[in-house]
């Protein structure tokens, strides 16, 4: 994790103003998600209206673990979940279209800021490293013994107020609002939803914690297992080539359902590569 201060209180008022206007172009999907707008169905846990709320999370297919033999938090990642490709999503990412007033670093030793974060009608993405964020519940896996800047909670939380668990979750991190972007004025918001790519496979995760405003790139623990990505606190992580994708006007309900992320995530994902704009 990198080094914060959480403001508890501040978060939950951020989160509430992330969420008050949708972007007209995925409206529909926008509202169904987030289950507002006239005619919605009464919300359910990540359940679109019509349809039943999405079952427990799927086993994952196992696969070659990625990293260095024997590497701390190295396991078994599946090939990908849904039904988008990660060919498709980083074609549809290739192009930017900037909205940060400036760049980001990817860790405080950078000489240079170099990642932008670029953005069409319906999402916002961005290319970079991949630091392990062990923030949240503790667990065997996320302590103060395994990660020496471990906090106990994180800025956006589950649906009873709990802290995310950072060891089970996959969640991404985004920089606190800042002179160089504010990622509540492009629509994203804590328990969005979002999509990861890491040579070739694909992982559904949900917008669960802030980090320092100037860097860029950060996910749980449980986003790099997914992954194939060695997700040691200490020394895990990826040096470069993961793309971030968030899905604008959204949220996961219940924000700790993984299930729910990935079956509404993926439709997203479908409209997403589908747009022009």
């Amino acid at each position: 994790m990198r080094y914060r201060t959480h403001v508890v209180a501040a978060a939950g008022t951020l989160l509430a103003a992330a969420s008050v206007v949708p972007h007209a172009s995925l409206t529909d999907v926008a509202l169904a998600v987030a289950g507002t707008g006239p005619g919605a169905a009464p919300e359910r846990d990540g359940a679109l209206p019509g349809e039943p709320a999405w079952p427990d999370a799927p086993a994952r297919a196992a696969a070659p673990a990625q990293g260095p033999p024997g590497a701390a938090g190295a396991t078994a990642a599946s090939p990908g979940e849904g039904t988008v490709s990660a060919a498709r999503l980083l074609a549809r990412t290739a192009q930017c279209d900037e909205v940060s007033d400036g760049r980001y670093r990817m860790d405080d030793s950078d000489d240079e800021p170099t990642v932008p974060v670029c953005a069409t009608a319906g999402a916002v993405y961005w290319k970079a490293d991949m630091d392990i964020d062990c923030d949240g519940k503790v667990t065997r896996r996320c302590n103060e013994d395994t990660d020496g800047s471990f906090q106990d909670m994180t800025a956006f939380t589950r649906s009873d107020g709990a802290p995310l668990d950072a060891a089970k979750l996959p969640y991404l991190v985004v920089p606190d609002p800042g002179d160089t972007w504010d990622y509540r004025s492009s629509g994203i918001r804590g328990g969005g939803l979002a999509a990861v790519v890491y040579r070739g496979r694909v992982e559904y995760a949900v917008v669960g914690d802030t980090g320092p405003a100037g860097l860029i790139g950060e996910a749980s623990y449980a986003t790099a297992q997914a992954l194939g990505i060695p997700a040691d606190p200490a020394g895990g992580g990826a040096p470069k080539d993961v793309t971030y994708i968030f899905f604008k006007d959204t949220k996961a309900r219940p924000v700790e359902s993984h299930a729910a992320a990935v079956s509404a995530g993926d439709r997203l994902a479908r409209r997403f590569v589908a747009s022009k704009k």
